[in-house]
This record gives structure tokens, sequence and C-alpha cells, in this order.
């Protein structure tokens, strides 16, 4: 079992959730594929934090890199930047944008 964390990843958990339940449970070559194909900038960090569970696990505790599968990955919220958008008669609207920290496990599939 290895393990990998993105944080401070500049997109909402809400919508790195969508792109995470896709590969939730599948082979990580499969998963990458997925993931390599998809248009979304989630899709990309996503895909990131697979390939360093995967590499993760095939460098520190050698195992084999075809039979890896992704055993958890979730995304939690990180914290908010506070910024300021010019609004109307001179006045600043405040609004936040959102970070996440991505967590994916993977581990060797028993034969």
């Amino acid at each position: 079992m290895a393990k990998a964390v993105s944080k401070l990843v500049g997109i909402s958990s809400v919508k790195l959730r969508h792109v995470i339940d896709l590969v939730r449970g599948a082979p990580v070559e499969e998963a990458v594929d997925t993931l390599r194909f998809m248009t979304t900038p989630a899709a990309t960090e996503v895909r990131k934090t697979i390939q360093s569970a995967a590499a993760n696990a095939v460098n520190n505790d050698l195992q084999d890199a075809d039979s890896l599968v992704v055993k958890e990955i979730y995304a939690d919220r990180g914290p908010s930047l506070k910024r300021f958008r010019p609004k109307a008669r001179g006045r600043a609207g405040a609004f936040d944008r959102p970070t996440s920290h991505i967590t994916a496990v993977v581990e060797e599939l028993e034969n």
C-alpha cells in the first residue's frame, strides 16, 4: 500500500469529486488512461496524484506496477484564498478561491 497527497490544489473539492468517482477502485493503468483523455483541469491533478502514488509503490515498496489498483482516493477541502473583485459604485466585492487536498492510496492486487 502506497500513498500520495497533493496539497493546495486550486480546484474546489466538489469539482474534484466528480472526477475521482470515475476512477475509484480501478486499476492504475486504466485510471490514468481514463483521466488522460478528460478535458477538465481536475482530471490532470487527479492523474498526477495517482501516478505519484503508483511511483511510490514501485520505488519504495517494490510492488509490481501492472497489478496496482486505486484502493482509496478522496478530496478534502483546503484553505480558501480571500480575494476581492471590483463592483458597482467603486465598491469591492469579496469572494473565495477554494483549494483542495487530494489523497490517493494504491495497493497491489492479490493474485
